[in-house]
Parts: C-alpha cells; structure tokens; sequence
C-alpha cells in the first residue's frame, strides 16, 4: 500500500491554493522536524526564513546518506522525506524559522520545534517527538509522576512569544510526544493565539493526567484537537485521553506501527480501521491498571531506577543502547 512518500509523488504538483491542506500533509510536517536544522533554519528572533528545497541542499551538503542510513532511530527517514518535499510544487517553497534543538540533560528535557508558513498562508507549528536521546525518551516516562514536564513548558512559551499578530490560521501538530506538545501548547496558550489555531494534530502522540483532559481548558480546545492512532498503537494509548480518535492501517507490526513511514494513505486521507487491535486496548487497559495502583513517588522511583542504569552505563542514545552488551 501506499504511503506518505508516495502521496507527495502523486500530490507534489499540486500547492496548498490549489488542493486544500489535508491530514497526510499534517504528517508530512510532524515529520520534518526530525531533520536536523541546526545552523540551516533560522532560530527565533533571526531574521529571514529559508525554503525547504534550501533546507535540503544544505542538509544533504553536511550529511552522509550513508551514515544517516545506519543509525537505528526510526526517525532517520525524515532526512529523506525533506529530501522528497524539495523536490515537489507543493512544499519545496514552504518557509522553514523558528527553529529550536534544545536537549538539557539537567532538565531531563529534549524540545525541538520549527515553524512552517505554506504557501496559502498559513502557518503549521511542528513540535518533535522523541528523538534518538535517552534523556528525550526519559521526558516521556516523566510525564507519568509530573504535573507537566520541561518540554510541556517551553512549547507552551514558544507559541506565546512566536506567534505573531498577522498568523490569521494556524495548525499545531507533531508525531509521538510532539503530539502531546502539540495538545498541551494549544491547551495552555494565550486565548487570542487559541482562537486563531484551527486544528490540533496529535499522531500517537501520549496523552495526559486526568486532571488536565478534564480541565475547563482542555474541554475548549477539544473540538479542534484531531488524535490518529496506527492499529496496534502503544505510545498514542498511554495516559489519559478524551477526545475521539482515528485508527489507521500500519503496514508494520507491534511498537514498528508508531513508525509514520508504514502509516497507509489512499488520496489524500489515511486507510482506516474501525478500531485499535485487542492487543493493544489489552496492554492499554494493564499498564493503566499498573501505574494507577503506584503513587507519585513510586513511579518517579522507578524511572529514577532504569535510567539511572542506562546512565551508568554510559548510554546516551538510542544507537548506544542498540549497541551496547546490556541491551
């Protein structure tokens, strides 16, 4: 079956005025920020922005194919999927700013986002999810003990200071835990910027505590948040959620469907499901029944416990641990 690359060979040649945004361009976007942009893409409060077909020539006049190919994160296939975008009508003038890589092993935080202005005039802010890190792999189990974590706040404060008076439509999204960044911006956000974001993308993003998603706030960005879940989703189906979500056909199995790449798309939409697989509401309903039966404390022990390991180890990404004798 047919996936996001492939839609941009079929859409491609289409811009954003001729066929409106749809929801696999939302993936699109949710994955690019995965590409590494340092030094490519300006960071707030520089001047200027940089197209995507730019983007791409100076990324790929840095980094090796090769390399790129062998590291074992998932994530790797944004670089080509930006490489994909350059190459077509409807994004290789796309205008990339904004940009932020901040990874703070102090913090226990890993936050990166990057602002896209389409050639319809609206603005898509894309949130990452975790990247090949074990300090950004550690934030998502923080999310478990903490009422909101670093990468909550700064995504809250990056669209209270980004955000400018003339962005008329905005669209906030991300992949995995930008997803969850994704919600919780959007949630938190100053109400005149909220009134102008028209939908809310979380892509087997985590949700929350059951404090926030029945907060008065979060029942007011409800209605534009728009949750997609592969079949045998795990990420997406942690913590709490209570808005209504979509189910996608993956062509991979188990924890290999929260890859975007094996999402199915048939035109412009994904290939749905009628709902997740039994195996995953089964493990959603058991880890719910485990963490709930643990206080604060306990779960905050117990993440302080493995990372504490991985740390010893001297683990650092993903790559160490694939890597490492101890996996």
């Amino acid at each position: 079956m047919s996936n996001l690359m492939d839609y941009l060979d079929w859409r491609g040649d289409l811009t954003f005025r001729e066929a409106p945004f749809n929801e696999v361009d939302n993936l699109i976007l949710a994955q690019l920020v995965y590409v590494e942009f340092a030094g490519i893409v300006p960071a707030p409060g520089e001047e200027g922005t940089i197209t995507v077909k730019e983007a791409c020539e100076l990324f790929f006049a840095a980094h090796d194919r090769k390399e790129i190919m062998e590291r074992v994160s998932m994530t790797k296939t944004a670089a080509f999927v930006l490489e994909k975008m350059a190459q077509t009508e409807r994004f290789c003038n796309a205008q990339l700013f904004g940009y932020i890589n901040d990874i703070s092993k102090e913090e226990q935080s890993q936050f990166s986002v990057v602002c896209v202005r389409l050639d319809d005039k609206s603005i898509y802010v894309s949130f990452s999810g975790t990247d090949n890190t074990i300090v950004g792999w550690r934030e998502n189990f923080n999310m478990g003990y903490l009422s909101e974590t670093p990468g909550q706040l700064k995504a809250v404060d990056y669209l209270n200071h980004m955000v400018k008076e003339d962005w008329k439509k905005i669209r906030v999204g991300g992949h995995s835990k930008g997803g969850n960044l994704s919600v919780y911006a959007s949630v938190k956000c100053d109400r005149n910027i909220q009134k102008r974001i028209v939908k809310v993308y979380s892509n087997d993003g985590p949700g929350f505590r059951r404090d926030i998603v029945e907060s008065a706030a979060y029942q007011r960005v409800l209605p534009k948040i728009h949750t997609i879940l592969p079949e045998s989703s795990i990420v997406g189906m942690l913590l709490e959620h209570q808005e209504a979500y979509e189910v996608v056909r993956s062509s991979n199995s188990g924890i290999q469907q929260h890859d975007a790449m094996s999402w199915e798309v048939l035109g412009t939409s994904f290939v749905y499901v009628r709902e997740v697989a039994a195996q995953s509401l089964m493990l959603d309903e058991t880890m719910k029944a485990w963490i709930y039966q643990l206080n604060g404390e306990e779960r905050e022990q117990i993440v302080d416990t493995v990372f504490g390991m991985l740390e010893a180890a001297d683990i650092k990404t993903v790559d160490d641990f694939y890597h490492s004798k101890w996996k």
